[in-house]
């Protein structure tokens, strides 16, 4: 059995580690309002301009001219991996890392073994996994979520447009967890570029609307729009993803850290019994050693 100065030591570590789990459980729950309240307000937008794009689009005959709607044999393919910049949230970087490694297995195996399959990362995390197994990263804007603003974000999405545009890639993939609630992310995998259009069911009502301007010039501007909006959501998805896994990861540390503490006292009060024990058998000894 361990020393009685041993386990005042172990329980005192732990003590300190529950400290500091406990704050960075606080800290994260702060930071989770903030995100969700980010991702909860600008999904709406994102599927109603979803949804306008697609019934423009359904209404043209040449929306196939737009180069972000162009299909093109996928030669060369980008995936964007989002994770974040730190760890401690429990399996979240991890499990997005996994995911992106079966999408490129399952889906784009000989892109990957011709050298023409690439990664850039938003998020230190998602880096180093994927240069520590050997995959080709070409560039990272992890600094994004040091300020998480849409002109920011549109930014890079512009530069992976152009690159699209300028056919250095013909299949750009987006990869992040999808904030659900604060205990649960949903590994999202979807095509960025080029755009997907929906056709729409024949069932649904066609309302006669007057466009100004233009129909094919809205949907021109509404296109790059659209995929600077879906590109701002991933984030923001992951964003709020990431406080909600670190705060479920710490809240479990903590209740760990506060089990094991209970553990050490039971067995610290039950070596000091023994020590007490032990000292009373010696007295006791040494007093009917006299009396002989």
């Amino acid at each position: 059995m361990a020393g009685l100065k041993e386990i005042r030591t172990r329980i005192a570590s732990v003590k300190t580690t529950r400290q500091v789990t406990s704050a960075m459980k606080m800290v994260s729950a702060a930071k989770l309002k903030k995100a969700q309240d980010a991702i909860l307000q600008i999904r709406p937008y994102a599927e109603k301009l979803h949804e306008i794009l697609i019934s423009l689009s359904a209404s043209l005959e040449n929306v196939e001219d737009s180069v972000y709607t162009q299909n093109r044999a996928p030669e060369k393919v980008l995936v964007i991996l989002v994770t974040s910049n730190r760890g401690l949230c429990g399996g979240f970087n991890a499990n997005i890392s996994k995911k992106a490694i079966e999408l490129i297995n399952t889906k784009y195996e000989q892109q990957l073994r011709t050298g023409n399959l690439e990664f850039l990362c938003v998020g230190k995390q998602g880096e180093r996994y994927l240069k520590h197994r050997g995959y080709k990263v070409v560039a990272n804007e992890n600094s994004l979520f040091d300020e998480l603003t849409f002109d920011n974000v549109a930014k890079v999405a512009e530069g992976t447009m152009k690159a699209f545009e300028a056919k250095d890639y013909d299949r750009i993939e987006l990869v992040y967890n999808q904030f659900k609630n604060a205990a649960v992310q949903v590994q999202t995998a979807e095509q960025f570029l080029p755009v997907e259009m929906e056709e729409q069911d024949d069932d649904a009502t066609n309302f006669d609307f007057i466009y100004e301007p233009s129909k094919e010039y809205i949907i021109k501007e509404l296109i790059p729009r659209s995929l600077k909006i879906q590109f701002y959501k991933a984030l923001l998805d992951s964003n709020a993803a990431e406080h909600g896994a670190r705060m479920t990861a710490m809240h479990q540390a903590t209740d760990n850290a506060t089990s094991l503490i209970g553990d050490l006292t039971l067995q610290y009060n039950k070596a000091r019994q023994a020590a007490i024990t032990g000292e009373i058998l010696e007295i006791v000894g040494g007093a009917e050693a006299l009396k002989g």
